[in-house]
């Protein structure tokens, strides 16, 4: 390897070492958190609980460490990975290890995900020259090493191919690394596409681009703590490329410039970079022109001079230059930017004091100020005084305010700052001029984005608030590539998987930042804060809490409020923000006076940076804001734009242009802050880690399949997994790796198979590494122990062959031994070596085995002998063969020139024929669009036509509802009948001219029928050739519309369903919550309101005291302000004298010692008068702070006062609108519930009010009853037959009011009740109307769709399918909804339990968090899971069914609760109403009581009184004690009356008492019943998990019913086999249906001719109706002045009715009451036995209508079935036609054989035949047409006859029911007229009564006072004497009279005291 190959490839062998897989496998390795290195490795040792016992691996300790803190560790084999997202086990340790192992490897680059991560080596690497560009230039991603190369080739290869803009996104913290591979990038894009040959001499453009980089540095890169050169702007360089790849041009866009460096830095850093080279690099000329001095002179250098190591200030001055010179910039401009940056650094000189007696600042030594207006071409008094007082509008003048220092200061550095911004500005602008200058054109670009990362500081202000905000869209931007590029790889590979769009989780957090309106975001509150005057950063963050307080991203800081004001939880964490001065930041104010003279300024560089003038914020504008002056925000002629506004437009044109490009994402990291090489810091690199979304790529990883392997490699490497899986010899990658899978035994959710690679979840690999490596140590444990046994089995064999060897050895030694010295052997051995015999058996054996050799070459020559001779003749049978074909083809090519010989003459003649033809198409064709273009005329004037005939028909059929609307008011208000009908006879009218009309028009449309008919047979005759054609396209078109409309119904469908669940799912659960809440809520709320309304009346007195105290105080401060003016103005002059005198003084200093003497004394004189002036100044001051210490005081504690108001104000204000809010929302929700109380309660209303009418014509008719039985009390004794009489009179004229009470309230009901059923028989009839268009329309579409039915089928079954699956998935949804509610629950369960234990250790903090950390990817894994199990539950769809069922039951239960809940709330109001009643009974009856005690009392002593006066009378006394005797029992029985009914008072009380209790026990049963029902709902859910064995058979049942279903389609098929056989037969009947239609329309013409009687009828019913209602009103008018003539006679009689008549009235109004009731129970009954056989009536008249309807229907039906015949005999002259058409080609055929044959004779016969042909299709084609034409027509008239015969059936209707009205208003006529008659002659009876009683009373009086006189002479004769006779006659008289008199002398008796 290379040396620069060191730093980008791995080392494979280090990796492969089988020891650390050996190692890995066996200790079961893990990552253990530490705080030195943020993990350690260790291995598991035990396990307690939750916690384990872990051997770290380096040190040897063993720690005892909670389970949710441990990682798992990846496998070696996933060392020094390139890509993280390839490793199986994806966590925090494993992504820091594998990086750390890069790093230290010197492997700066790593891939993860889309992600490129670049850590900083802090040194060079030489992996940036041009070899290694060649190197990378044109490979694939993963071809080569990760590096920064790679993405920017990928992006311009990708810009080539897709023609797509590109773009690499560079970020990271300060020092990270940003603006270096930005640099590589560009180098990179500048060698590749640079549009010269040789790339050695780059072109001008490319210089260019590449000499930006330094200029851009110079001016927007400083030193900080951590980086040498950072960058302090973020910058967007847009390189644009022409068609073939050449560099075109650049744009360079720049955000965020860090201006307030330019002002202070903190401890050793600089300032940007051009000040330190200006400073050490120019000449002396230079620094003379731009007036520079020493370093440590300027106070905006802070630390003075500062170097980088390994840089030179001035060279780097000399390259910027030169880049000055490379972009074309020229000199003058050169100089205005340098004059401008040493202006900068004047700016700071200038030094401002506050004057000694007052607050306004001055410049004593104006130097600074001098030269920074000769830098900048302007006046220097102007300068001063637009610094020190500048002019300030007050309303329409202007005056010069005076500045305080901080002022002065704060404006110098506003302006300081805002110079410098406006010249990078125009740097900018100026680069891009000068990049952009060639005139080719671009064609795509790459944009590459360094801007910084996400930022968390102890104290983050608007600037950190912005860079997260850019990296919250950056990272969302991330999330939404990351789900398109998943998405994209899941189709491609045709994998299943729930595509779930990431970007949305940053969401809610971009909401909360830049959200406009609907509640506002920070950034629009922010700006909203800067146009109030009296707006600061504390009111600012007040409003922030108040209105993003609820938001789930927002939360009060943990901090103390000095350290933040609020927290934002972003996507890398939670951020706490200190808004100090955000409102000044946001609008960037400038001073005016000094920008308008920069803007006049006589420098033109100067002048050109201050050209926008208008859209500045001033200094006076931002000082009203403490001031609260106002118009503090009215801008000048332009806009006022925030700085918060113009980023967001900023950020939003990024992100546009990034969204439209294909990113590329690059993410840079500090290694550590002391820049050191080789040193990596664990914490630091997780917390960029997180802060740059690495981690949160990996998340959304976890969330699919990140682990990918081909199937060559995973078939390579796990096929030792399973052996006998995969069958001997070639077999597909897919289906080997199916196989090794389906053997491994893996969960179908933990993997996932594409077209060329096998997806896993995360932590499969692992699992399978570790199976393999068991594998693999058994394989190699085996192998070594067969190894180990052969070598011992070898040695062995070998020991047992060496003791035999030595065995023979030592035999063979000692027989030589023996035979050594014997001579016989040494003869043996020295003669045998001679002898021959011993060598001819080895010459034998060499022998034979020649012989065999030669045999098997003979046996072998003579087969291939064989072989030759079969194959000889095998080639000679083949060569025969060939020679025969060669014969053949030969000849077949002779035949073949002669055939084409005549094929040749033939096509001459036809080509002839075809120009003859073709002469006449085209005459035809212009007949053609002749006939075209009067075809569209006429279509045009028939769409006109059909155009009114439709507006005239909407026109009829709102006549026709205002016609009903206005029938229904005739019911309803009985007065305007009479302009009712006239109404209704103007619109039958309007009816009869618009039928005339549409009789007309219908005329008219015959005739342009005709006409067209007409035209469309001259236009067919010319377009033969076209039709076919034309009508193919036609039937495609519809086959393709059919099938789009079925397709969006099915969508349609299964999104109404998605939506309903959603919708019942989301009403469940907002109704139990709101049913527990809203009850409770309503009394805090209430008790609330009413606690802050008394606050709010005290927080208002407060204030209005405050105000009063203000106001004083403001007076008494502006006394003071005018006494200081005026000292002021003296101290003035006091001073310019002293300077007169002083300039005297210098001027006469050389003259003379008369002089001198002359300034001492005037010297004295000024020093004394200096004294005095101090003296005055002393004690003016002293005044002035005694008073401002008094105003102080006072105002601080105005202010105390007010704010303590404010903050309750505010408090009140917040419940306030918390309370309304909530009001406004139970509000909502009562009227949502009390509408349809209000409709029931209007309804009682009603009723009542009717009830109270007939109530009070009852009452009215009871007191005239009461009257008259008082009258007939009266006479009890003398006229009881009379009394008799006069009841039953009474009884018959209140039975006459009451039934004319009934029958009025009958009639109103019947009438309303006839409003309803009228309103509902129309909106029937007009449904009918819209279900028979529908079904003719179906029909139709039915008819058309049989052509083309089986694609269509097959496309169902396709729809049907996707329906299935989005029921399923919808399905799956929920129970994975209902699954994650039931693991939040549990996660919530767990997680309080963890805080107690936080509660009792307070060590346990970081187990808590890691504990979360760890269930939140578990939830992950969970939702993965559940992902998984929706697959497996998929099939289960009868269990969700019956789930479903069950729901459905459950919450048929619950509205039967709901139901019975409300029927209980019923009776116990019924209950109480009746309580009420009786109440008021009660109350009434005690008074009677009362009276009638009274009254008793009273008749008492009346007939104690009539005792002692009449003793004569014995008689009379004796029948008054009888009397009151039989009143004692009534008023007894009064009294057991009235304690019945308070007992049954008090039984209603009690009963009403336990509805309650009921009311109050049902509700908690149903509480109950709810929580007990979702109880046992989790329950069924649990146990659905155990019935999927049962589903298992229930599948086995549906696959049963998908095969009867299959031979059900067979039938199906059969039976459409047997109606095409139906369909032919059904030709025949046509002729029948158009006679049938004749007959119908005569059958039309009646009906009309019916129609018009019964409206005829109609109207005289309409008429006799009136004349009844008058006589009506005029028997009402006469009985009513017949009871005002009762009332008077009455009125009569009370003067003389007595006390005990009042007394006996009151006991028969009791009975009567009693017997009232029973009478009114009785007419009860019979007005509902009334209203039964009116509803019976009713019941009836549906049925004659049910009747009606089911003869239209068969009717429609018959017509369907004669239009279906009509179409039938339209396809049998169709498929004629084929026929003929057939016969046609088959004609041609033998035509073209005669031609043949008989060429020249028969020419004109053909000719002839083909014009014959060519009419006979014309007139087919003509027939077709028509018969097309005709069945419109017919559809046409049915549908007509069909709205005719409903108007006719709906005329009809109304006319019988005006009838019935009709019929049963005269009876009721009839039967009041009767009634009256009665009362009529009941009232004169009662008169001849009347006059009979008043006689009988003459009579009476007259008697009595004949008895007056006989008393009075009585007692005058007992005076006298005269006793006896006296006494006899009276004896007599009363003998006689006793009967009768009795009661006339009681009365006379009675009326005496009177």
């Amino acid at each position: 390897m290379s040396s620069a190959e060191k730093f980008l490839y791995v080392d494979r062998n280090s990796i492969n070492n089988p020891l650390e897989q050996a190692d890995w496998a066996s200790k079961k390795l893990v990552w253990v958190p530490s705080e030195k290195s943020g993990f350690e490795a260790g291995s598991i040792k035990e396990e307690k609980g939750e916690e384990c016992v872990v051997e770290l691996a380096d040190s040897g300790k063993k720690i005892t460490v909670n389970k949710d803190d441990i990682q798992k560790m990846n496998p070696p084999k996933f060392n020094k990975v390139e890509d993280m997202a390839e490793l199986t086990c994806l966590n925090e340790a494993s992504v820091l290890h594998n990086l750390k192992e890069r790093y230290y490897s010197g492997l700066i680059y790593t891939y993860s995900g889309l992600f490129c991560v670049v850590i900083n080596p802090y040194k060079n690497f030489p992996i940036y020259s041009e070899e290694i560009v060649d190197m990378y230039k044109g490979k694939k991603r993963h071809e080569m090493p990760p590096h920064i190369y790679a993405i920017t080739d990928t992006a311009y290869r990708s810009m080539m191919q897709d023609r797509e803009d590109q773009s690499i996104l560079c970020t990271g913290e300060s020092g990270a690394g940003k603006t270096e591979n930005t640099k590589k990038v560009i180098q990179y894009l500048a060698h590749v596409a640079s549009s010269f040959k040789t790339k050695k001499d780059p072109g001008e453009l490319e210089k260019q681009l590449l000499q930006a980089n330094p200029i851009l540095e110079a001016f927007g890169n400083a030193k900080t703590v951590k980086n040498d050169n950072s960058s302090r702007f973020g910058k967007f360089i847009r390189i644009n490329f022409d068609v073939n790849g050449y560099i075109v041009g650049a744009n360079i866009e720049t955000y965020l410039l860090e201006k307030s460096r330019a002002i202070r830095q903190a401890k050793e850093e600089r300032t940007f970079h051009v000040f330190y080279y200006l400073l050490a690099g120019a000449g002396d000329k230079m620094r003379s022109e731009l007036c520079l001095e020493d370093h440590s002179k300027y106070r905006f250098l802070s630390n003075g001079k500062v170097t980088i190591p390994g840089q030179q200030d001035k060279d780097m001055f000399v390259e910027t230059m030169e880049a000055f010179k490379i972009m074309s910039i020229p000199e003058e401009e050169q100089t205005g930017l340098l004059k401008v940056v040493s202006s900068v650094l004047q700016l700071g000189n200038m030094t401002f004091k506050k004057e000694r007696h007052s607050d306004q600042a001055s410049m004593p030594d104006d130097t600074a100020a001098q030269k920074v207006c000769h830098l900048l071409s302007i006046n220097v008094t102007d300068f001063t005084r637009a610094i020190l007082s500048p002019r300030i509008k007050v309303g329409r003048d202007y005056v010069q305010k005076a500045q305080t220092q901080e002022q002065a200061e704060f404006a110098v550095e506003a302006l300081a700052k805002a110079t410098y911004e406006r010249m990078f500005r125009w740097l900018v602008m100026r680069i891009n001029k000068a990049l952009d200058k060639t005139k080719r054109q671009g064609a795509s670009f790459i944009g590459i984005l360094d801007i910084a990362g996400f930022e968390i500081f102890e104290l983050n202000s608007f600037e950190q608030l912005c860079i997260n905000f850019t990296n919250e869209k950056l990272q969302q931007l991330f999330n939404h590539t990351m789900f398109i590029l998943e998405q994209e790889e899941y189709q491609r590979e045709g994998i299943e998987w729930s595509f779930i769009d990431f970007g949305l989780d940053l969401q809610p957090c971009i909401d909360l930042i830049e959200r406009p309106s609907g509640p506002p975001g920070i950034l629009a509150l922010l700006d909203e804060e800067c146009w109030f005057p009296k707006a600061t950063d504390k009111s600012f963050v007040q409003k922030v809490c108040q209105e993003l307080g609820d938001h789930p991203k927002f939360h009060k800081p943990k901090k103390l409020k000095d350290d933040a004001d609020f927290c934002i939880t972003h996507y890398a964490g939670k951020v706490d923000y200190k808004a100090n001065e955000w409102l000044m930041k946001n609008m960037d104010p400038l001073n005016d006076n000094v920008v308008s003279l920069l803007n006049q300024s006589a420098d033109k560089f100067v002048s050109d940076l201050w050209k926008d003038v208008d859209r500045i914020v001033g200094l006076d504008k931002v000082a009203g804001m403490s001031d609260s002056m106002a118009g503090a925000f009215k801008t000048r002629k332009g806009m006022f734009r925030t700085v918060g506004q113009l980023y967001k437009e900023q950020l939003g044109n990024l992100m546009t242009t990034l969204r439209n490009t294909n990113p590329n994402f690059v993410r840079c990291i500090i290694p550590n802050h002391e820049k050191k090489a080789g040193k990596l810091e664990a914490h630091l690199v997780l917390d960029q880690l997180r802060c740059n979304g690495v981690l949160e790529g990996i998340r959304i990883c976890r969330q699919g399949f990140p682990n990918r392997i081909v199937f060559q490699e995973f078939r390579q490497r796990y096929e030792i997994l399973t052996p006998s899986a995969i069958p001997k010899g070639f077999m597909d990658g897919k289906q080997a790796c199916a196989l090794m899978i389906k053997a491994l035994e893996l969960d179908p959710n933990f993997y996932r198979i594409g077209q060329s690679k096998v997806f896993f979840r995360a932590g499969v690999l692992a699992h399978l590494e570790e199976e393999r490596d068991i594998k693999i140590t058994d394989v190699i444990m085996s192998f070594q122990a067969w190894c180990r046994g052969y070598v011992a089995r070898k040695a062995f064999a070998k020991r047992q062959q060496q003791l035999t060897a030595m065995r023979v050895i030592q035999r063979n030694c000692a027989a030589y031994l023996k035979l050594k010295n014997w001579q016989w052997w040494r003869l043996f051995t020295k003669v045998k070596p001679l002898l021959q015999v011993t060598r001819q058996e080895e010459e034998m054996l060499a022998k034979e085995e020649e012989l065999e050799k030669i045999k098997e070459m003979q046996l072998q020559a003579e087969q291939q002998l064989k072989d030759f001779e079969s194959k000889q003749s095998q080639l000679m049978s083949e060569k025969m063969a060939l020679q025969e074909q060669l014969q053949a083809e030969m000849e077949l090519c002779a035949e073949a020139e002669e055939v084409r010989g005549r094929l040749m003459t033939r096509q001459q003649e036809l080509e002839e024929i075809l120009h003859d033809l073709e002469s006449r198409v085209e005459e035809e064709e212009e007949r053609v669009t002749q006939m075209q273009t009067e075809k569209k005329k006429m279509q045009q004037n028939i769409t006109d036509l059909e155009t009114q005939l439709d507006e005239e028909e909407a026109a009829r059929q709102k006549l026709q509802l205002e016609k009903v609307t206005m029938d229904a008011k005739l019911k309803k208000i009985e007065e305007d009948v009479m302009v009712l009908d006239d109404q209704n006879n103007k619109l039958g009218k309007e009816k009869k001219q618009l039928e005339e009309r549409i009789s007309e028009f219908t005329a008219v449309l015959a005739e342009e029928e005709e006409k067209s008919k007409s035209l469309q047979k001259l236009k067919n005759k010319h377009e033969a050739m076209l039709t076919d054609l034309e009508d193919r396209l036609r039937k495609e078109e519809k086959q393709r519309q059919e099938l789009e409309k079925n397709r969006r119904k099915l969508e349609g469908d299964g999104a109404e369903l998605n939506d309903q669940i959603a919708d019942l799912q989301a009403q469940i659960a907002e109704l139990r919550a709101q049913l527990a809440k809203k009850e409770e809520e309503l009394l805090a709320a209430l008790a609330r309101i009413e606690e802050e309304a008394a606050l709010k009346n005290t927080a208002q007195k407060k204030i209005r005291e405050l105000e009063a105290q203000l106001s004083e105080l403001q007076e008494d401060l502006e006394l003071e302000r005018s006494a200081r003016g005026k000292a002021e103005k003296h101290r003035r002059d006091l001073a310019e004298e002293l300077e007169a005198l002083k300039t005297e003084l210098e001027d006469t200093l050389d003259t003379t010692v008369a002089q001198q003497e002359l300034r001492a004394k005037r010297e004295s004189e000024v020093s004394e008068l200096k004294k005095t002036l101090e003296d005055e100044a002393k004690s003016h001051e002293q005044m002035l702070a005694d008073m401002r210490q008094k105003h102080n005081q006072a105002f601080d504690e105005i202010n105390e006062q007010l704010e303590q108001a404010k903050r309750n104000k505010a408090s009140v204000e917040k419940t306030k609108q918390a309370l309304e809010s909530e009001r406004n929302e139970l509000q909502i929700e009562l009227k949502s519930l009390s509408d349809s109380k209000n409709d029931s309660e209007h309804r009682r209303k009603k009723a009542e009010s009717h009830l109270q009418e007939i109530q009070m014509k009852h009452t009215e008719s009871e007191r005239q009853r009461q009257e008259l039985s008082s009258k007939v009390a009266k006479m009890q004794t003398e006229l009881e037959n009379l009394n008799s009489t006069l009841t039953e009179v009474e009884s018959k004229s209140i039975k006459a009011n009451k039934d004319c009470s009934a029958v009025e309230s009958q009639l109103q009901d019947v009438q309303a009740l006839l409003d309803e059923e009228t309103r509902q028989k129309l909106a029937l009839s007009t449904k009918l109307r819209q279900v028979e268009d529908e079904q003719t329309n179906l029909r139709e579409m039915l008819e058309e769709e049989e052509e083309a039915k089986k694609n269509v089928e097959k496309q169902l079954y396709t729809a049907q399918s996707q329906v299935a699956e989005m029921k399923k998935k919808v399905e799956q949804e929920t129970q994975s909804l209902e699954a994650v509610e039931e693991s939040k629950k549990r996660l919530q369960r767990e997680v309080e339990a963890i805080m107690q234990q936080l509660d009792e250790k307070n060590s346990a903090s970081d187990k808590m968090e890691k504990t979360k950390n760890r269930l939140q990817q578990e939830l992950d894994d969970m939702m993965v899971d559940h992902d998984h199990l929706r697959q497996m539950v998929s099939n289960l769809e009868k269990k969700q069914r019956k789930f479903d069922q069950m729901l459905a039951e459950e919450k048929t239960i619950s509205a039967k609760y709901a139901e019975e809940r409300d029927r209980a709330e019923a009776e116990a109001r019924e209950k109480e109403t009746r309580a009420l009643t009786l109440t008021r009974e009660l109350e009434t009856m005690t008074g009677q009581k009362d009276d009638l005690e009274r009254t008793n009392k009273m008749l008492k002593s009346e007939n104690e009184a009539l005792v002692s006066s009449k003793d004569d009378a014995g008689k009379s006394v004796h029948e008054l004690e009888r009397s009151k005797r039989a009143m004692e029992q009534q008023l007894e029985e009064m009294k057991t009356q009235v304690e019945e009914l308070e007992d049954e008072l008090q039984l209603t009380e009690d009963a009403k008492l336990r509805l309650e209790v009921n009311m109050q026990a049902m509700k908690a049963q149903f509480d109950r019943d709810l929580l007990t029902r979702d109880e046992q709902g989790e329950e069924k859910r649990k146990q659905l998990i155990k019935q999927v064995r049962e589903m298992e058979l229930e599948l086995e049942d549906e696959r049963k019913q998908r095969s009867q279903a299959l031979s059900g389609r067979k039938k199906l098929e059969l039976d459409l086999s047997d109606l095409e056989a139906q369909i032919d037969l059904a030709n025949k009947a046509r002729d029948e249906a158009q006679k049938q239609l004749r007959k119908l329309q005569a059958q039309m013409k009646d009906q009309m001719r019916e129609f018009e009687e019964m409206r005829i009828s109609r109207d005289e019913a309409l008429n006799e109706a009136k004349e009844n209602e008058r006589k009506i009103k005029s028997m009402e008018a006469e009985s009513f002045q017949l009871q005002e003539d009762l009332s008077s006679s009455e009125r009569s009689k009370k003067q003389i009715q007595n006390e005990r008549d009042e007394l006996q009235d009151e006991i028969t109004s009791q009975n009567s009451k009693n017997s009232q009731l029973s009478e009114e129970k009785r007419k009860l009954e019979a007005r509902i036995a009334q209203l039964e056989e009116e509803l019976e009536e009713e019941h009836f008249n549906t049925e004659l209508v049910n009747d009606r309807l089911k003869k239209a229907t068969l009717q429609a039906d018959q017509l369907t079935a004669e239009l279906s015949t009509e179409r039938s005999n339209s396809q049998t002259l169709e498929g004629s036609r084929s026929q003929l058409d057939r016969q046609n080609k088959e004609l041609k055929l033998k035509l073209q054989e005669m031609e043949d044959t008989v060429r020249s004779k028969y020419k004109h016969s053909i000719s002839s035949l083909e014009t014959k042909i060519a009419q006979l299709e014309e007139q087919l084609d003509i027939e077709t047409k028509e018969r097309q034409q005709s069945s419109k027509l017919v559809r046409r008239t049915e549908k007509r006859l069909k709205e005719s015969m409903l108007q006719v059936d709906d005329e009809r209707r109304q006319t019988e029911q005006y009838k019935d009205q009709a019929d049963k208003l005269n009876v009721r006529m009839r039967q009041l007229k009767r009634q009256l008659e009665e009362a009529e002659e009941e009232a004169t009876r009662a008169n001849v009564f009347r006059r009979k009683l008043q006689r009988e009373l003459d009579d009476a009086t007259e008697s009595a006072d004949a008895m007056n006189r006989e008393v009075s002479s009585l007692k005058s004769k007992l005076r006298r004497g005269d006793y006896s006779l006296n006494v006899r006659k009276l004896g007599s008289r009363l003998g006689a009279d006793s009967d009768e008199d009795v009661d006339v002398k009681s009365e006379v008796l009675d009326s005496t005291p009177e």
